[in-house]
């Protein structure tokens, strides 16, 4: 018998637990042929998240619960859970309910048909604000632009795999990992399923937006070079007009035209220029050296404290 497995990452989510629990559990016993199991991974919570998946766990043995030493970040806490699973297709989702467990019956036709990876691609996004869509449609954009690696726009972590895709992901040994380009990065039978996001059932969001700018440059940094190739070429334009602002300098000496204050203007530009220049190009090479910094330390992506039913 196959066996479908399900990871859910939790970060001070004890209004949603439950819910999240019951509307899971009966969805996967419903679909026949299949064992299940929900591997619920605690961030770091200090609500009462923790204590009512222990409470879970303990009449259902199908519930498997992985609780950090502290909070790792939602990318760590999937990635922890993909390192657990034991079925033969795997499911990534949210405790909120905004992607609903109602659809995995369908995808799960797909991926019987012979697909591997089947992304949620969302047709429309309730109980968001405009800014937070604006900067979403704005990251896709710029980061497909820069990318070698084409990422689904309107996608999030949302999907079911494929165990040897997973087993794939889980071999890459980078630390900042940035997991939906992951997934498209490494290629294999791609299917994207439409759906509505619905609001969240309770509770706030867990990604404002210094988490969302993280995520956003992890990804950029990810899978792209090119932000460093953009800092060249400015180089090379910042040298183009010092050189034009040169020719500008002599010929006014030669020709004595005249200005109120000879050459303030010229000075200003070249050093407001090349001053923005250096610090961009200085905060562009730092975001790069910081992650390779952080992959030769060579510290685990996160800390396991607790087990339940593993």
């Amino acid at each position: 018998m196959k066996k479908i497995s399900l990871v859910i990452p939790m970060y001070y989510e004890e209004q949603v637990v439950e819910e999240c629990y019951n509307r899971v559990t009966k969805v996967l016993k419903e679909i026949q042929d299949y064992e299940y199991e929900i591997i619920f991974i605690n961030d770091g919570s200090k609500d009462n998240t923790l204590d009512i998946l222990e409470r879970i766990a303990k009449i259902d043995n199908n519930v498997k619960v992985i609780s950090f030493s502290r909070n790792f970040g939602h990318q760590a806490a999937v990635t922890a859970g993909l390192k657990y699973v034991t079925g033969d297709v795997i499911v990534i989702m949210d405790a909120d309910l905004q992607d609903p467990p109602e659809l995995i019956p369908d995808m799960l036709k797909e991926w019987e048909k012979g697909y591997e990876v089947i992304y949620g691609k969302r047709k429309s996004r309730k109980g968001e604000s405009v800014f937070k869509l604006l900067t979403a449609k704005a990251f896709y954009s710029t980061l497909n632009k820069l990318s070698d690696v084409e990422i689904p726009k309107d996608t999030g972590d949302f999907r079911m795999v494929d165990r040897k895709v997973v087993d794939v992901v889980n071999s890459l040994p980078e630390h900042n990992k940035f997991l939906r380009g992951l997934f498209s990065w490494v290629g294999f039978e791609q299917l994207a399923y439409e759906y509505d996001r619905k609001e969240r059932f309770a509770g706030k969001t867990k990604y404002p937006f210094g988490k969302m700018l993280k995520l956003a440059l992890d990804g950029i940094l990810s899978f792209s070079t090119k932000p460093l190739k953009i800092v060249g070429g400015l180089g090379i334009l910042s040298v183009i007009i010092s050189f034009v602002i040169l020719i500008y300098s002599l010929l006014s000496y030669i020709f004595k035209w005249n200005s109120l204050t000879p050459g303030w203007t010229s000075i200003m530009c070249t050093i407001t220029f090349l001053g923005g220049i250096i610090l961009i190009s200085v905060w562009m090479i730092g975001e790069y050296i910081g992650r390779i910094y952080d992959e030769v330390k060579n510290r685990p992506q996160y800390i396991v404290k607790k087990t339940i039913n593993i």
